[in-house]
């Protein structure tokens, strides 16, 4: 049973994520050959106050580009 779970800043729309698990959920039927009905696919959405790279926050990034 393949367990997919993706970990992504927050901001895509609710058709952008639907497509991404069913984008998923296809390739692993395809490439692990596993039955649609096996593959989950959890999608987790980060604040992006929640989410740095290198000490510095999305939010933060986003801030210094805008001033």
């Amino acid at each position: 049973m393949p367990f997919i779970q993706v970990s992504m800043a927050a901001g895509r729309s609710d058709e952008q994520i639907r497509q991404l698990i069913h984008e998923l959920t296809e390739v692993t039927v395809r490439v692990a050959n596993a039955p649609a009905e096996a593959v989950n696919v959890v999608i987790t959405e980060v604040a992006h106050d929640k989410w740095a790279t290198a000490d510095v926050t999305i939010a933060e990034k986003r801030a210094q580009a805008s001033s």
